[in-house]
């Protein structure tokens, strides 16, 4: 008999993340919302968000607003963790990744953002962007000191096409740095003149999905050397850059950007769902990068969502682009409509 994806394991897993972090993870402690998103948008994918109770799903969201700041114009947006010093002026600011993901994990939640300062955030999400059309991911002293690449510009990208304002980006600039990313063999890098990578690719693809854009600003033959570069990424998984080993979380980045170029269906589904299935702890939940090592939360998380982009019996649909199930996305949809 074939091998089983644990479902209850693996939400069991996710809810323990929500209580406490193993102390093999204690460096990603800063991070605490970034896990906070892969256990409770897991549980989403694996239909198993309701086992969480209604109490918890509150504390979880006043948990997350309690990391927003706002009003601080260029500074604004969602810090990684509660532990951030408050009596440190120059700690208080926003991240855009962490804007990303306290956005999308408030949404999975069901909640309704009146409480999200959406005026200041698209303020620093205009800040944030560079003269290259590139994004910093934070505001600090100086953001010509901080990381600025793909990565951001994909954030800022989900940040404004879910506050519904895209006035703090300025498209064409961004348009021209996805471009100039395009490596000699058709995929994206971090940024011009970079290697290509199958995280990069999907920030890319991604953003110019987002901006309705994907088939404007990339010819056929751009597109279809595209499809074939993420196709080529498959041996049983996938992985992220040529003569690299499969990686459970190259399921989420390749195979997201695949469905969104709509060739999904050219892989191997079996080879990769074999692959994805080996890499699972059956007992005590989770998914690593490979098979015989540790399951972690990201790891886990993206292996879910692979599996998601297979079809896998009993796993909710998953939205490639903003990286969110289906029934996230269409909450997200009736907002917009009242706003």
């Amino acid at each position: 008999m074939p091998p089983q994806l644990a479902t209850k394991k693996h939400a069991k897993y996710f809810q323990r993340l929500l209580q406490v972090v193993p102390s093999r993870l204690a460096d990603h402690d800063y991070a605490r919302l970034a896990i906070a998103f892969f256990a409770i948008s897991g549980l989403d994918i694996l239909n198993c968000l309701n086992d969480l109770s209604k109490e918890t799903k509150l504390e979880a969201i006043e948990w997350i607003y309690r990391l927003q700041v706002t009003g601080a114009g260029a500074r604004s947006g969602f810090q990684p963790s509660t532990m951030i010093p408050k009596d440190v002026p120059k700690y208080q600011c926003g991240h855009l990744a962490m804007t990303y993901l306290g956005l999308v994990t408030l949404l999975i939640l069901e909640d309704d953002l009146s409480r999200v300062d959406r005026k200041s955030i698209i303020e620093a999400v205009r800040a944030s962007q560079n003269a290259d059309g590139s994004f910093a991911a934070v505001i600090m002293d100086s953001k010509n000191e901080n990381e600025s690449d793909m990565r951001f510009l994909y954030c800022a990208c989900c940040i404004s096409s879910i506050l519904n304002d895209w006035s703090g980006v300025d498209k064409m600039r961004t348009i021209d740095y996805i471009l100039n990313s395009i490596s000699y063999d058709g995929a994206m890098g971090q940024g011009p003149g970079l290697e290509s990578h199958g995280g990069s690719t999907f920030c890319a693809v991604a953003s110019l999905f987002l901006m309705n854009e994907l088939h404007n600003v990339l010819t056929n033959d751009q597109l279809n050397r595209l499809r074939r570069w993420c196709l080529m990424k498959q041996d049983s998984g996938f992985h992220g850059r040529p003569g690299k080993p499969a990686d459970t979380c190259y399921s989420f980045w390749v195979g997201a950007t695949l469905q969104m170029l709509d060739v999904n269906g050219f892989s191997d589904p079996n080879e990769h769902r074999a692959f994805l299935l080996k890499t699972q702890d059956n007992i005590t939940g989770g998914l690593a990068k490979c098979a015989n090592s540790h399951p972690d939360p990201l790891h886990t998380y993206l292996g879910i969502c692979g599996l998601s982009l297979l079809g896998e019996s009993g796993l909710c649909i998953l939205n490639a682009a903003f990286n969110i199930s289906d029934r996230a996305y269409k909450h997200l949809l009736k907002l917009h409509e009242v706003w």
